[in-house]
């Protein structure tokens, strides 16, 4: 499960590129960086003639009673809620990494090593009036193994743009294996001084 994340551009180049995207687009206040929580609006990226596009979309498909923000990978194409989405509305969901806790309730924030960006697999629909995306998720790798049973879906290099546009890759995509991450505490520093 992915229920937190992290985009802060003062860290990456790439990011920062997509934050003035936003800006422009939808002006100054339309979001606030750092970090994302379900329900939140947040930069997506969807496929468009000259490479990605960043657009502006509420995390979170809302249901009756409900709020979906992941879904597994391994079933998603053949989910009712999800399955028109694998085939024709994939997105990118930057980031500078995600947060899990573990059985303990700490917090962890996993990060790619040696990369700024983070990118991960996600779905979106149109709920009611606004556009929503939801975070594909898989099984775990052996950097998460010890916090959770469960990760996002990360896409690094070509697959991203395969992701993106091509709706037979895609697929073949919802299996890949994870990158190995770097794992930190993200609790917060309790000072008495």
């Amino acid at each position: 499960m992915c229920g937190r994340y992290q985009f802060t551009a003062e860290q990456c180049e790439e990011i920062r590129q997509i934050a003035e995207a936003i800006q422009r687009k939808y002006g100054a206040g339309a979001w606030t960086p750092g970090e994302i929580r379900p329900s939140n609006h947040a930069p997506v990226l969807l496929d468009g003639a000259g490479g990605p596009v960043p657009k502006l979309m509420k995390w979170g498909y809302q249901l009756p009673g409900t709020l979906v923000i992941n879904a597994r990978a391994e079933t998603a194409a053949e989910k009712p809620l999800f399955r028109d989405s694998v085939r024709s509305r994939r997105c990118l969901i930057p980031s500078t990494g995600f947060y899990e806790w573990d059985g303990q309730k700490r917090k962890y924030l996993f990060t790619l090593p040696r990369e700024g960006a983070l990118y991960m697999a996600g779905l979106y629909d149109r709920r009611g009036s606004e556009e929503c995306y939801c975070i594909l998720t898989t099984a775990p790798n052996a950097s998460m193994r010890p916090i959770h049973d469960r990760m996002p879906l990360i896409l690094t290099g070509e697959q991203r743009q395969r992701w993106l546009a091509d709706a037979n890759a895609a697929t073949e995509i919802l299996t890949v294996a994870p990158p190995e991450l770097t794992c930190a505490s993200a609790e917060a520093q309790i000072s008495l001084w």
